[in-house]
This record gives structure tokens, C-alpha cells and sequence, in this order.
């Protein structure tokens, strides 16, 4: 009453603070700022006024390649993933609940650290995780898999790049996807492999064109659940004939399953790796998306052929994953919380893109057609204009503004590239996507008037 406030608003102020950990509650006491804030919270420096601008050290890495320009480097690394302005991809929400339980269980793991915490373990990583992530996946994703066919890595990057060491060799000719996830292909070039970029069209990778440009390819290596970044689905026509083909030149195929757990709408889709009766699929996934990104823990499911080299090249690499992180997990796993905070992180996820698809067809519609995706943490936004407009632009312009919206004309390597702006909504409030979308479309109308 005396701040002249809507108890509505102190009632939402109240419940976020509770969600980003910054309150906890005491029954029969009352409310208190959280104890164990991270320092740099406490004294946290304002962010400078363009941020986004600075390149992080190493950039150059990609150029194995010979890109044809600096911007295909740069868009994989800016804006940092650590950018917290919307529309930025990849952001993971933990709430009270899901942190409350993680903060107990790492208690519990910590009091009961043992010989396996201090001294080596499995390269392949530690039983109980793997055993709970076998689980998972066999209810989730229909994935057909033993506990010892799991290698826990330290997210779906590094599961691809294990993958990649064991499966090839350098020369040896891969499909990637076009446009794709441009990590994938870099991981490729540093190891020497003749990358093959296979176009996408609104039924995933097209195969018959693969076939035809490299017929005897080594390995394939796609998101087909949900394209990385068209986020178009492999039709079953296609999956089938990508695993015949598979089958009949004795190739791999590497399945990421990158953001499987959020589906909004229908029943989940089956894994690639479910319909695979020749074991020629690697499955790949990440808890990293499911929790947080932070976690740094990822998982390959592997043909019963291939565990001894997988174990094999894991150890050379970084010898084993942390063994607390991995407890944890299982813990976390085991007790269900993982369903049941993949269920709520679900629910708000799917209001979060309501939230956004509803705001740029209200703000933005005369400027983009909006892809609404079934699933994942992105949607696709189509530019109307695509001759006197440029994502590219439009990506600088709302850097600039203080809103990320990643070009996506820049993922494509060999295929004709279509403009559109790749928009996060996960991790976002829906007070802070509309007021993100009232700046993007600002600088839509800018760089529109500014073309004319």
C-alpha cells in the first residue's frame, strides 16, 4: 500500500526472485535473501554498453576450412552464449524446486565422497549414471540400449567429436547438413575430414542428393528430431532411407538429439537410433539443454563393436568425466526429478514461445513469417523482404539495440541461403520477450526505411 504497488506485482517479483534463488523461505518464519549467493552476484560490475562487440580469444578456430569470410567464424562464437538479452539461444530455466534438489543432493554427494571421487574411475563414465541415463532414453526416446553401450561425455559437442576420432580417419568424406550447426562441421575440419554439405528442405536432409554427391561417404551426421537450424523434422521416409543407405555402404550415422525433451505439442518423436536394426547409429545427447549448461554433461550411445575404442579414445582425451557432477546427476535422475522438472520446464517453455510467436505477429508481422516449431528452445523467423533486407544487418542493427536475433542466412555453406532470423524464447520471461519484441521490431522498421 505505501509503495503504491498492485499486490499482484509484489506477488510475481516475489515468485521470480524465489526461481532465480535469490529468496528462500523458512515455514513458520518468514522470508529471507538466500545465504549462499554467488559472489558474483554480490558484487557484480555493470555490463559495458556493447558487449556483444568483443571477440573472444581463439577465434580463429574454424578456419581449417578456408571459410569463405571472418563471418562464418564469428556467428558461431557472437553473441556469446553467455549474452543474456533475449532473443540469445540456448537458455535453460532451473527453477526453485529443480535448484533445491540439486543443492541437497550435491550436499549428500560431497558428505559421501569415496575412493571413486579422489582417486580415477571408467573413462566410460560412472555405472549409476549410466545406467540412469539408459533408462531415459529407453522410456523417452525409444532408444534400444544396455548401460554399457553409454559413454558419458561433457555435453553433445564432445560426444560428436569422440565419435568423429573413433569413426574417421582424415580424408575420409562426411555428410553434414546445410544449413547446420557450424560447431559439428569445425570439430570436422580440425580433424582433417572432407566435410560434404548436404542440403535441407522442409523434409530434412535430402539423402538422394547425399547419394549423389558422395555416395561413399564414411558417416552422416544430422539432428533429424529437430534440424539444426530450420528446426524441421526428418521425414520417416527419410530416415529410412538414410539408414538403408547406411546399411548398404557400411557407413555411420551420428544422431544428435539436441533439445528432444521439449515437445509441445504430440507425442515425442522416436529416435533414428530406435528404427536402426544394422547398429550404424552413434546417438548423441546432452544433459546440458535438459538442466543447465553449466552441468557440463553430455552422453553417445554406441554399437556393443565400438565401446573398447570409445573407451579407448575417451581415456586420451580427458581420461574420465567428474565424478561428482556425475553423482549428482544420477541422483537427480534417479528420484524423478528429472521428469518432473523437464514436465514444468516444458509448460513454461511453450508459454515463453506462445509469448514470442504472438508478439511478432502482433508487432513484426508486416516484416517476418514466423515458423511456430513443435519443439526446442528457437523458432525461425522468415524476413518477407529478402531483397532489400539482410539478416545480416538486421543482426548488427539489433545488437546494437540491445536485442539478439542471429542471422541465419550465415549457416549455410553450399545451398542457395535463405534470410531469417534464429530467435531464442527459452529462459526468457514473457515480460521481457514482449518488451525484447517491441525493440526487434524497431529495428525492423529502421532497417527497412533505411534500405528504401
Amino acid at each position: 500500500m505505501r509503495l503504491d504497488i498492485a499486490r499482484a506485482s509484489v506477488v510475481a517479483a516475489y515468485e521470480q526472485l524465489f526461481v532465480e534463488g535469490y529468496l528462500t523461505a523458512v515455514v513458520g518464519s518468514g522470508t529471507y535473501v538466500s545465504s549462499d549467493l554467488p559472489e558474483v552476484i554480490e558484487g557484480a560490475r555493470p555490463r559495458e554498453a556493447n558487449a556483444g562487440a568483443s571477440r573472444p580469444a581463439g577465434r580463429n578456430i574454424g578456419r581449417f576450412k578456408a571459410p569463405p569470410n571472418d563471418d562464418e567464424v564469428s556467428v558461431a562464437l557472437e553473441p556469446a552464449f553467455t549474452d543474456e538479452r533475449p532473443f540469445n539461444t540456448g537458455r535453460t530455466l532451473m527453477d526453485a524446486r529443480s535448484i533445491e534438489h540439486w543443492r541437497r543432493l550435491t550436499h549428500q554427494a560431497a558428505r559421501n565422497l569415496g575412493p571413486s571421487d579422489f582417486g580415477y574411475s571408467n573413462p566410460l563414465g560412472l555405472p549409476a549414471l549410466r545406467q540412469a541415463v539408459c533408462d531415459y532414453l529407453q522410456a523417452a526416446r525409444a532408444v534400444r540400449c544396455t548401460p554399457e553401450q553409454v559413454v558419458i561425455t561433457a555435453g553433445a559437442q564432445q560426444a560428436v567429436d569422440l565419435a568423429a576420432r573413433v569413426l574417421l580417419r582424415a580424408g575420409d568424406e562426411v555428410w553434414v547438413e546445410d544449413p547446420g550447426y557450424p560447431f559439428t562441421r569445425f570439430a570436422l575440419d580440425i580433424l582433417g575430414v572432407a566435410t560434404r554439405p548436404i542440403p535441407v528442405d522442409s523434409q530434412g536432409l535430402v539423402v538422394s542428393i547425399g547419394t549423389h554427391l558422395a555416395p561413399e561417404a564414411r558417416a552422416a551426421f544430422v539432428t533429424p528430431s529437430h534440424q539444426y537450424p530450420t528446426c524441421v523434422v526428418l521425414s520417416m521416409a527419410r530416415r529410412l532411407e538414410l539408414l538403408d543407405w547406411a546399411r548398404e555402404k557400411k557407413a555411420w550415422i551420428v544422431e544428435d538429439d539436441y533439445a528432444s525433451e521439449f515437445r509441445y505439442s504430440g507425442r515425442p518423436l522416436a529416435s533414428l537410433q530406435g528404427l536402426d536394426e544394422f547398429e550404424r547409429v552413434i546417438y548423441v545427447g546432452t544433459l546440458n539443454k535438459a538442466l543447465f549448461p553449466g552441468l557440463r554433461l553430455g552422453y553417445a550411445v554406441v554399437p556393443p563393436p565400438l565401446i573398447r575404442r570409445f573407451a579407448e579414445v575417451r581415456n586420451l582425451m580427458d581420461r574420465q568425466p567428474p565424478s561428482l557432477n556425475q553423482t549428482v546427476a544420477a541422483e537427480f535422475m534417479q528420484q524423478g526429478y528429472l521428469a518432473g522438472h523437464i514436465r514444468r520446464m516444458r509448460d513454461q517453455y511453450r508459454v515463453q514461445r506462445d509469448t514470442l510467436v504472438s508478439a511478432l505477429g502482433r508487432l513484426a508481422g508486416d516484416w517476418l513469417c514466423v515458423d511456430v516449431p513443435d519443439q526446442g528452445m528457437h523458432l525461425v523467423a522468415h524476413l518477407r523482404d529478402t531483397v532489400s533486407r539482410s539478416d545480416i544487418a538486421i543482426e548488427q542493427a539489433g545488437l546494437d539495440a540491445g536485442v539478439v536475433a542471429r542471422a541465419m542466412s550465415r549457416l549455410y555453406v553450399s545451398a542457395p541461403p535463405r534470410s531469417a532470423l534464429m530467435l531464442g524464447f527459452s529462459g526468457y520471461s514473457p515480460r521481457a520477450i514482449s518488451s525484447a519484441a517491441v525493440l526487434l521490431a524497431r529495428v525492423l522498421k529502421a532497417t527497412g526505411e533505411h534500405a528504401r
